[in-house]
């Protein structure tokens, strides 16, 4: 089993590991990197917000920290994949929950994931606890995506808050995610009300490249507007220009608006 024993990069972290064993690819460890963490049990709203905001972070160059576990956490890694970091409360040779065991095997292969529990170690609630600290330590900001009372995802806000890591929650209705909204009437946390605004924050990836990178497909397009032309040389990059209103797709063409 692979192992990092410099782990200055965990500066925020008053108890930080001696060790961290890994699986993948330690570059993430140089990217900017936005947590996000939230209820097992989300809502169909939270999961598309989630979504959209993990995609927007990965495709401006900005890696996704959370936890694998079933709902938010896994909804976040599969949306920001490969740009994502997964940390867990047991050891990395156990794969754990095991109905995440497809995106997990993945971001051991084309992703990163860290734990400082040694092989053979069971997954337990005070585990969870622990590697929280290291969810929130590595990271610019949180982000609670939706959170009951009590819940682990309050107790990582309450960390973020003592590392000094600013603090987002979503935008949710009233009896609806009770804890992200008591953070937010409490002046605890910041609201994302645009999800590309709040990527853009945290992006590396300059105006200019991202000019150059629209020039290339508007030209493109506007040499060969077929939709399956334009699929094969852009792939799914193409439905992102769609959301953002760049293009649209009318049946076998695509046109720029």
């Amino acid at each position: 089993m692979n192992t990092i024993d410099d782990i200055s990069f965990l500066t925020k972290l008053k108890k930080p590991p001696k060790k961290l064993y890994y699986k993948g690819n330690l570059e993430l460890l140089n990217m900017p990197k936005v947590s996000i963490v939230g209820s097992r049990k989300m809502s169909v709203y939270t999961k598309n917000l989630v979504l959209s905001l993990s995609s927007a972070l990965a495709k401006r160059g900005v890696c996704v920290v959370s936890g694998a576990a079933i709902g938010v956490d896994i909804t976040a890694h599969n949306a920001a994949y490969p740009n994502t970091i997964a940390v867990f409360g047991n050891g990395l040779d156990i794969i754990y929950p095991a109905s995440n065991a497809k995106i997990i095997s993945q971001i051991y292969q084309n992703s990163l994931a860290l734990s400082e529990y040694e092989p053979d170690t069971p997954a337990m609630g005070f585990r969870f606890l622990e590697r929280n600290r290291i969810v929130v330590g590595l990271s610019q900001a949180l982000v609670v995506a939706q959170a009951d009372f009590r819940s682990g995802s309050l107790q990582s806000a309450r960390l973020a808050r003592e590392m000094g890591v600013p603090v987002y929650v979503l935008p949710q209705r009233i009896n609806e995610s009770m804890g992200t909204n008591e953070l937010l009437g409490k002046n605890l946390a910041n609201l994302i009300y645009d999800v590309d605004e709040f990527a853009k924050n945290f992006s590396q990836i300059d105006q200019a490249s991202q000019i150059n990178e629209d020039n290339e497909v508007v030209k493109f397009i506007k040499e060969n507007d077929s939709f399956d032309e334009v699929y094969a040389n852009f792939g799914d990059l193409i439905y992102e220009y769609e959301l953002d209103g760049k293009v649209e797709i009318l049946g076998t063409k695509v046109v720029i608006k």
